[in-house]
């Protein structure tokens, strides 16, 4: 047997320097890895045969899948034999190594042996592995070995989720017989998920029980089973569901009876315990600020490809949105709200955040990207799932909730404002970390929710059912704003992966399109605008009252332009007109600017929509629209280049 010490080369890369600890597979090394000039962390096993050796490489090639900034990735996997005993005795015995990441920290087990953990702090750790476990759980890997001594913690007080090395994916071909004896689970009953101490297999549910476990050691001191002198008898009282009342717990009582409920069944899944654990106990805002996780998204990559049917014509979300603030008005009591200072984008904008953006904020607003805060994989309980990341307004991401045959039966729309609001005592608003969310009432087929930024902004979350059997709409706006809330406790709004085009209309502010002459062929409207929507690509005029003569100028995309009304030639280009789209006496225009094909695959085309309203006839409002639509689209034509 291979004798290990400091000094010994694996692979002829990672070169041992010194054990920093033992896990539940082998001893730990810290080591240098001299082709990419790094300090790593390897895990020495040696598999029984090769079986194991097999098995083991699997289950190294699921953890290298996670990406997460609360999860100890790993880069690679090296299997070393060493040479038989003459002939026929096979290929020699097998050393695996599974390098990783290495987190100068130490583990929870170590902390708690020091010094027991206050609520709030073993909160924090909890919120943190709970969105470790939701991430490899959304990706079919359960760790199944979730303790003190495999939750690191750095000096920052993040907390890492390591040794996935028993990880199994939930459609992994191997099927396990564990044996519950005292020698094969050493040390872990303590943390035991009650169904598998009855032999049942590991899953989802066991793991936050573990985390529920290991919460509840951290705070009173010993195992949810109490403290008894044998291992075996530990895993009796599991079988038993003999739990000990928390009595150190504070806040996080709650959340530890639900994560310690024996019935698998009615226990959270993971995803739920990080909201259970984030209400009670979120990780304070320094440690926050250091959890951007630069792997997070673009989640397209994640999204359930399915054969992609005509997407059908939906109002532009500034209006539907506007019509359901106007309801939510009414019946919610907004008292208030404050307008952010977003300027024009000018010629060029960067395609980088400010590096003062911080967890919860939205950021630089034209890089921002709205489809970094949702997942289709991450709601496909509610049935075949995709993402639209270039459907309606510039900032605007959907997900689409489809039938088999590609129909949409519901979705989800995502988009950012420029204002945070204030709602009344009647509104239920919680505290996630840096931002609040306000779950608005439901409207007929749609339900909001709205999360106010760090940064004074505001991100709307709207469900919408399509068909009377499809999915509840707050159902879906809770999932989608679930997943969007723990992005932003991990940092700011992702960016785009990509800037603008240069021929895009993103380049523009909506505001500077109509001038002084062309706005006074409407009488009695301001010439100065009255509103302006997220990053200037939209803009409103309007008259004193409101009511006399209304403008708006929005930038947005479609994928079935003909379906918004009347064809018309607008300076030469074919658009279309829409008498009385939004109530009598209004005129819609719609005026393509250029097509392409987006990151899904899909047809789209940009262009802007502008609507005339007031007390003129409809007639007289089609022709006032088509006129300035004319103007507007001179001037789009003067500052972008040609889209070639």
């Amino acid at each position: 047997m291979l004798t290990l010490k400091a000094g010994h080369q694996v692979a002829g890369r990672y070169l041992l320097k010194e054990p920093i600890g033992r896990g539940g597979m082998g001893v730990v090394w810290q080591a240098w890895d001299e082709t990419l000039k790094r300090i790593v962390a390897v895990k020495c096993a040696r598999p029984d045969d090769d079986q194991a050796a097999r098995r083991l490489k699997k289950e190294a090639q699921y953890a290298a899948r996670l990406h997460h900034p609360n999860i100890v990735p790993v880069f690679d996997f090296v299997e070393e034999r060493e040479e038989g005993d003459g002939e026929g005795s096979g290929s020699g015995e097998a050393t695996c190594w599974i390098v990783m990441e290495y987190v100068p920290s130490r583990s929870l087990a170590q902390l708690v042996e020091a010094e027991l953990l206050s609520p709030e702090d073993a909160g924090s750790v909890g919120c943190q592995i709970a969105a470790a476990l939701a991430k490899s759980h959304a990706l079919g890997v359960v760790h199944g070995d979730v303790t003190p001594e495999n939750i690191l913690v750095t000096e920052d007080g993040v907390a890492r989720l390591t040794d996935f090395g028993i990880a199994r994916a939930l459609w992994s071909d191997v099927t396990l017989t564990h044996t519950i004896t005292a020698g094969v689970v050493r040390g872990k009953p303590k943390y035991l998920a009650p169904e598998l101490a009855k032999g049942r297999p590991a899953d989802e549910k066991a793991d936050v029980f573990s985390l529920g476990a290991s919460l509840f050691a951290a705070v009173e001191g010993h195992s949810p089973y109490g403290q008894v002198d044998h291992p075996m008898a530990y895993v009796a009282r599991a079988i038993q569901g003999h739990l000990e009342p928390a009595e150190r717990a504070g806040r996080l009582t709650d959340p530890l009876t639900a994560l310690l409920e024996l019935d698998a069944r009615r226990r959270p899944d993971a995803a739920e315990a990080y909201r259970l654990l984030t209400r009670a106990a979120p990780p304070p805002p320094e440690v926050q600020s250091r959890l951007v996780d630069h792997n997070t998204l673009h989640l397209a990559s994640l999204t359930l490809r399915l054969p992609r049917a005509v997407r059908r014509r939906r109002r532009p979300l500034g209006l539907a949105a506007g019509a359901l603030a106007a309801a939510i008005g009414i019946t919610a009591g907004i008292i208030g709200l404050t307008w952010g200072d977003d300027k024009g984008a000018g010629p060029d904008p960067k395609p980088s955040a400010p590096a003062s953006a911080h967890a919860g904020a939205i950021g630089d607003v034209f890089t921002a990207d709205p489809c970094g805060l949702l997942d289709a994989a991450s709601m496909s309980r509610f049935g075949n799932t995709e993402i639209d990341p270039d459907y309606g307004e510039l900032d605007r991401c959907d997900v689409l909730v489809l039938s088999d045959d590609g129909d949409e039966l519901a979705g989800v729309d995502l988009n950012f404002s420029s204002d945070g609001r204030q709602f009344d005592a009647g509104v239920p608003i919680r505290r996630v970390g840096n931002v609040e969310v306000a779950s608005l009432t439901r409207a007929g087929d749609d339900c909001e929710r709205f999360i106010s930024t760090s940064d004074g902004r505001g991100i709307f979350v709207v469900g919408t059912r399509r068909e009377a059997a499809a999915p509840d709409p707050c159902a879906l706006a809770d999932a989608a704003t679930d997943h969007a809330v723990a992005v932003l406790d991990q940092g700011p709004v992702p960016r785009r992966p990509a800037p603008w085009p240069t021929t895009s209309l993103a380049r523009l502010n909506a505001c500077q399109l109509l001038d002084t002459a062309a706005l006074k062929r409407l009488p009695g409207l301001r010439t100065q605008p009255s509103d302006h929507g997220f990053a200037d690509w939209e803009c409103d005029w309007s008259s004193v009252d409101g009511d006399q003569a209304f403008v708006q100028l929005s930038f947005t995309r479609d994928n079935q332009l003909e379906d918004n009304g009347d064809p018309t030639t607008i300076a030469g280009t074919k658009s279309y007109v829409s008498p009385e789209e939004d109530g009598e006496r209004s005129c819609a225009v719609y005026v393509p600017h250029r097509t392409y094909t987006n990151s899904v695959g899909d047809g789209t085309t940009e262009l802007f929509r502008l609507t005339v309203s007031g007390e003129q006839p409809t007639e007289k409002a089609c022709a006032t629209a088509e006129t300035l639509s004319a103007i507007a689209l001179r001037n789009i034509r003067d500052r972008l280049p040609e889209d070639k």
